[in-house]
C-alpha cells in the first residue's frame, strides 16, 4: 500500500496530540495516511502495553488511517543506531510516503527527540541504492520522502508553518481521548503525571487555538520542518 503520509510516534498517542487533527483533515482530503509507532508505551505509569494497543486500535478508526504498525522498540531504551535505523527504512520503502510526519525536534521526554532523529535519519538513508532491505524475502526499492516535518508536542517550539484544522479539532481530541487510561480522569486511583492533570486535556484545545488566533483561523496545528518551505505563489497563503 502506498501512503501519501506516514506519521511516526515515539508512543501510541504521540501522533494524535501532536498533530492528530491534520491527519484528521488530510483523511479528509482524500489522502492515504499511516500511523507507526516505536514503541508499545510499556514504561508508562497508567495502564498496559496491551491496554494501549487496543486504545491505539480505537484511536486509528476516529482518525480514518489506512493502517497503523507498532515497531516493538524498547520503550525509554531504544536508539538512533543503524540497527533501529534499518527497521524504520524498511517502512518508509514498504509504504513510500510523500510526507513523513515524526516527533517534535527537543522535547521533555526524552524518547520524543531520539525518535524524531531516528526517523529523520532514516528517511535520508532510504534513498540510499546500496543499503539493501527486505520484507517477506523481496528485495525492497530505495524510497525517500518528499518532505519531513515534525510535529511540536509539550515545549512551545516556534513552528515553521501551522495547519488550519478548525474543522478537525473535536476529532482530535476524540482522538487523543481515546487512550482514556492515560489522561485526566477524576475517578482514578492511579498515580498522576503530567499529563493526567486537567490542565494537560485542556491544553490540546487552548494550545490549537493560540496558534488558530496568529494565523486568523480558529484552531492550528504546527510543524517544524528540515528545508525551506516552498509555495507556489503568494496566493496560496492564508
Amino acid at each position: 500500500m502506498k501512503l501519501d503520509i506516514l506519521a511516526f510516534g515515539a508512543h501510541p498517542d504521540d501522533v494524535e496530540l501532536g498533530c492528530g487533527a491534520t491527519i484528521a483533515k488530510e483523511v479528509s482530503l482524500g489522502k492515504k495516511v499511516g500511523i507507526v509507532d516505536l514503541t508499545r508505551g510499556e514504561l508508562g505509569t497508567r495502564g498496559s502495553a496491551a491496554v494501549r494497543e487496543l486504545e491505539a486500535a480505537k484511536s486509528a478508526t476516529i482518525l480514518g488511517v489506512s493502517v497503523r504498525e507498532n515497531m516493538g522498540f524498547a520503550d525509554g531504551f531504544f536508539i538512533n543506531d543503524k540497527n533501529h535505523q534499518l527497521e524504520i527504512i524498511k517502512m518508509i520503502r514498504k509504504y513510500q510516503p510523500e510526507i513523513v510526519l515524526c516527533n517534535a525536534v527537543d522535547d521533555r521526554h526524552i524518547d520524543h527527540p531520539k525518535g524524531s532523529s531516528l526517523v529523520s535519519d532514516a528517511c535520508f538513508l532510504s534513498g540510499l541504492l546500496k543499503i539493501e532491505t527486505e520484507i517477506g524475502g523481496e528485495l525492497q526499492k530505495k524510497w525517500r520522502p518528499k518532505q519531513v516535518y515534525h510535529y511540536i508536542q509539550w515545549k512551545n517550539i516556534e513552528p515553521d508553518f501551522v495547519v488550519d484544522v478548525s474543522d478537525f479539532i473535536d476529532v482530535k481530541q476524540k482522538a487523543v481521548l481515546a487512550y482514556s487510561t492515560q489522561f485526566y480522569d477524576p475517578k482514578s486511583n492511579e498515580p498522576q503525571t503530567p499529563i493526567t492533570s486537567k490542565n494537560f486535556t485542556e491544553s490540546i484545545n487552548y494550545r490549537a487555538k493560540d496558534l488558530g488566533r496568529l494565523i486568523g483561523v480558529e484552531y492550528a496545528e504546527g510543524f517544524t520542518s528540515e528545508r525551506y518551505v516552498a509555495v507556489e505563489n503568494l496566493s496560496k497563503l492564508i
